[in-house]
């Protein structure tokens, strides 16, 4: 429903709930010994189904003990107080109460998270609270417990009554390793909670326990309807008459709680050990819920009438007699008048919690303040070194963000800029290629044009000396004829015409020789020079991937050392904000722990004071004590002497009747001694009893003072002594876990050092495959490509040691216009054969051997003569025509023709022409052999 309270705009919502009678720990408080076994068993087996549904849903209670545990009036077992409670498993926040805290709950702030079997435990030291009526380390200071719980052994049931089941089941609970302890739905299945028991067993205990509370509250209400009927006719009294008070037996213990009633001795705490905890517990509100409770139990203590729970009929019968009673006796109190009808209204929601526990639940109240000002100092300290400690981590992370994302733009800045550099040598090369393609393209045009000229000079030459040569062979066969006088003139011109016929015929053929020879001239010198152009331009290919292999090789390995450079310097940040951290971490805990020094210091200094107080009181309070105390003696020796008066006065009075007048005398007389002599020894021993009395208070009180002040100082020290093997523990956890730290951040560094390494050896042997099969591509490329040149020239009728078989000088000297080309390619050359090592000796046997003869050629047939010199030769070295048909022509004939490589796989041209050709043949033959037009 919602509330009336106006709240600034916000909506609170007030729940209402079952209404319970009480929890297990009032039951304590009520019976004043511990409760059986199968009552125990009862309330655990509710317990630990309450406990089931929630780590079914991932929850944790955090703070389960007797005074959580409700129960209803059908005897139903509830579980209460999820003011704790964690909505999230697993946690890591610092709640609970600290006698019912497991071990990791306190750890949690330096060890990490756990899990719902922290209410397993806290469940065994209830058990143990309910059997002993207090839990363990109860007489100890709270922090003192929480330091002894976290280091020391578990414990375990005193007394040897109980049966092993509970025992067994008790151990269970209480293993100190979270793993070996069982969860609830294991608990389920314990003999102890499985074991036959009456149904009835809580009922019978809360009707038990409700005739108790009745009998207390009847008790107080009959002690101070006494005093108030004594107050209204004798006034008011001074001292209280304690024999009818029921005494209250509270454990007592040095600190700043003094019940056993677990809910209310000690307010549950909530320290958080990382910011980042799901705790929804409030050490602030889990106080004011408190406090709002003890003051609405304040209504009833202060009234002077307690709720009677009694049967509406009975109350009402009980109640009649009752207000008469007090009508004739005393007026009514305003507030008791008040009271009735609200007692009225409740009469249906009865209570096993009696009023004098609400008394005493209030005044703990007051004396835990102190308790919870030290845990909510060590709350928000603990805060406050999480908090610095996340704003140092955030930081750190930031710088190495920073860092990380520095180094990783350099790297990239690095990268690009080698992405462009190899851009702009494969520009280059392709640049550098096209450029040498068209010089190829223009020179080869030159070339040929050269070879043409050359060739159309050399035929026009050889038209004119024919011409010459058919004139003077004219003149010479007139003359020839002139001289034969005998020959008739028709015969005569017979066999001129014949002569000239045949010989025009013979020229015919030689001009058409020379023809095709210079055809096969230009289409082999043509050959030559695209093959020389191929094996150069395969040469620069090589030359211009090498570079940009080694670019690549050079690039890699700077990349490579910018990593290796990178890692150490990631390496280092890490192992720095590693150190920062701990060291941090360190002086936070050295902080934490002088604080928690200081505060057990000022605890024993203040606990010690208090009992100095308390004695110093002692000590002004004997002199009244000892004033009563001899008031009470002095009280006793005057009645002994009333007595004896009385006694006198009877036997004096006895003796005077029976004895004759004469000896009454004598008779008063030895009766006045006697007494007298009796009250000296009364005298005597007054004064010996309060002499006695005296000294025996003061020895008492002195030997009671000091045994007190050496029980304190040896439970401080003790407590002192846990305080420092705790701090000692944290300090040996704080120091292994940053071992584990650095162990981890070491193998971190490895591995990543490791994958670097693996990823450069990747990398490298990458880029060497790839370097290989660019290279092994390029050979098999230039080789297909110069065995399809090979083919193609075989097809055409040329042999390769024919095309490979030129020398660069001839072409100089006879090509001037083309000479800065050639000496290009042959600085080519030159650098493939000294570079030839750096191929790995693939050139080579991929080139084949058309390769290597190209390469030997360029150093053999040193050329010859100009062309006209040789064609002149042949004209003049005869010393005139041969006869027709002479036999030295057919010899020089085929001699020329042995002598021309392109003539030797080709079929000559029939017995007729091979006669008179030894002019022509020579001339061919200088052709053929092109020694003069040699071009590389």
């Amino acid at each position: 429903m919602k509330t009336p309270f106006p709240t600034k705009g916000l909506i609170l919502l007030q729940l209402v709930m079952e209404y319970c009678l009480g929890s297990a720990s009032d039951l304590l408080e009520v019976h004043k010994k511990p409760l059986q076994e199968v009552e125990i068993a009862a309330i655990t087996h509710g317990a630990l189904q309450g406990l089931a549904y929630l780590h079914s849903h991932n929850m944790i209670h955090r703070d389960i003990k007797a005074g959580n545990i409700l129960l209803t009036e059908p005897g139903q077992v509830k579980l209460a107080d999820f003011g704790s409670a964690s909505i999230a498993c697993p946690a890591n926040s610092f709640v609970g109460t600290p006698y019912w805290m497991a071990p990791e709950v306190i750890l949690a702030m330096d060890e990490g998270q756990y899990d719902g079997k922290v209410d397993i435990w806290s469940l065994g030291i209830t058990c143990i609270e309910l059997a002993e009526r207090k839990p363990p380390l109860f007489n100890m200071n709270a922090m003192s417990a929480l330091y002894h719980i976290a280091q020391n052994e578990s414990p375990t049931l005193q007394s040897s009554e109980w049966t092993d089941y509970f025992r067994n089941f008790v151990d269970s609970c209480l293993q100190k390793i979270p793993q070996d302890r069982p969860n609830s739905e294991e608990l389920l299945k314990h003999a102890f909670v499985q074991r036959p028991r009456p149904e009835s067993v809580l009922i019978d205990l809360i009707n038990r326990t409700k005739d108790a509370v009745r009998e207390l509250d009847n008790l107080q209400y009959r002690k101070m309807k006494k005093i108030l009927f004594q107050e209204a006719h004798n006034g008011p009294i001074t001292e209280a008459q304690d024999d009818e008070e029921e005494p209250e037996h509270s454990v007592s213990r040095t600190g700043t709680v003094n019940s056993v009633g677990s809910s209310q001795s000690i307010p549950s705490m909530s320290i958080s050990a990382s910011s980042q905890s799901s705790s929804v517990n409030s050490l602030t509100d889990a106080g004011d819920d408190q406090s709002e409770g003890d003051m609405k139990g304040d209504h009833t203590v202060m009234s002077n009438s307690s709720v009677i729970h009694l049967k509406p009929e009975q109350e009402t019968r009980n109640e009649e007699p009752e207000l008469q009673n007090r009508a004739t006796t005393e007026p009514q109190s305003p507030s008791a008048q008040t009271q009735r009808p609200r007692n009225r209204n409740r009469e249906h929601f009865a209570t096993i919690r009696t009023a004098s526990v609400l008394t005493r639940q209030i005044k703990e109240h007051e004396q835990n303040s102190e308790l919870r000002e030290q845990i909510l100092g060590y709350k928000r300290m603990r805060r406050q070194h999480q908090k610095q400690l996340m704003a140092l981590e955030n930081k750190l992370k930031a710088e190495m963000d920073e860092h990380r994302l520095r180094l990783d733009k350099e790297l990239e800045n690095q990268r690009n800029n080698f992405a462009q550099e190899m851009e702009k040598l494969i520009k280059k090369h392709l640049a550098s290629m096209e450029k040498d393609s068209k010089a190829c393209s223009n020179d080869e045009k030159k070339f040929q044009q050269h070879i043409q000229n050359q060739l159309k000079k050399e035929l026009n030459s050889f038209l004119e000396s024919q011409k010459r040569e058919y004139k003077l062979r004219k003149e010479q066969l007139k003359e020839e004829l002139n001289e034969n006088q005998s020959t008739p003139k028709k015969e005569k011109q017979e066999w001129l015409s014949k002569q000239k016929e045949n010989f025009q015929h013979f020229q015919a053929e030689e001009e058409a020789n020379l023809q095709r020879r210079q055809r096969q001239y230009l289409e082999l010198e043509s050959r030559r020079f695209k093959r020389r152009i191929l094996t150069a331009r395969h040469s620069t290919e090589r030359d211009l991937v090498r570079e940009e292999l080694n670019k690549r090789q050079t690039q890699k390995d700077l990349e490579h050392a910018m990593l290796l450079r990178h890692h150490e310097s990631m390496q280092e940040l890490e192992l720095r904000h590693l150190n920062t951290i701990q060291k941090t971490r360190n002086e936070l805990i050295r902080t934490q722990h002088q604080t928690e020094l200081t505060n057990q210091q000022e605890y024993n200094k203040r606990t010690e004071r208090e009992l100095r107080r308390k004695h110093a009181m002692e000590v002004r309070q004997q002199p009244k004590s000892l004033k009563s105390k001899e008031l009470q003696i002095k009280k006793q020796f005057q009645d002994t002497c009333k007595i004896q008066t009385r006694q006198y006065k009877a036997l004096r009075n006895h003796l005077l009747e029976t004895t004759p007048k004469s000896e009454h005398k004598a008779i008063l007389k030895r009766l006045k001694q006697e007494q007298h002599r009796k009250l000296a020894i009364l005298a005597e021993q007054y004064d010996h009893s309060i002499n006695e009395m005296l000294s025996t208070q003061a020895l008492r009180l002195d030997e009671t003072q000091e045994s007190q002040c050496q029980a304190l100082r040896m439970q401080l020290q003790q407590e002192l002594e846990l305080l420092n093997a705790y701090q000692s523990k944290i300090k040996m956890q704080t120091d292994a876990q940053h071992e584990r730290e650095k162990k981890h951040l070491e193998q971190r560094v490895l591995l990543r050092r490791a994958l670097l390494e693996q990823k450069i050896e990747e990398e490298m042997q990458t880029l060497q495959n790839g370097r290989q099969e660019r290279i092994r591509s390029l050979l098999e490329r230039q080789a297909r490509e110069v065995e399809a040149f090979d083919s193609e020239s075989l097809r055409l009728g040329f042999s390769n040691m024919v095309l490979s078989n030129i020398s660069p000088e001839a072409l100089n000297n006879s090509f001037p216009g083309a000479s800065g080309y050639p000496s290009h390619y042959q600085q080519l050359h030159s650098s493939i054969s000294s570079q030839g090592s750096r191929w790995g000796g693939s050139r080579s046997s991929s080139l084949g051997p058309s390769h290597q003869g190209s390469h030997h050629h360029y150093h053999s047939s040193q050329g010859g003569a100009p062309m006209q010199h040789n064609w002149g030769q042949g004209m003049h070295g005869g010393g005139g025509p041969p006869p027709w048909g002479h036999q030295s022509a057919g010899s020089r004939s085929s001699g020329s023709i042995q002598n021309s490589p392109q003539v030797m796989g080709m079929t000559p041209t029939g017995g007729h022409s091979e006669q008179g050709m030894s002019r022509s043949t020579s001339v061919t033959s200088q052709i053929s052999n092109g020694s003069h037009l040699s071009y590389t």
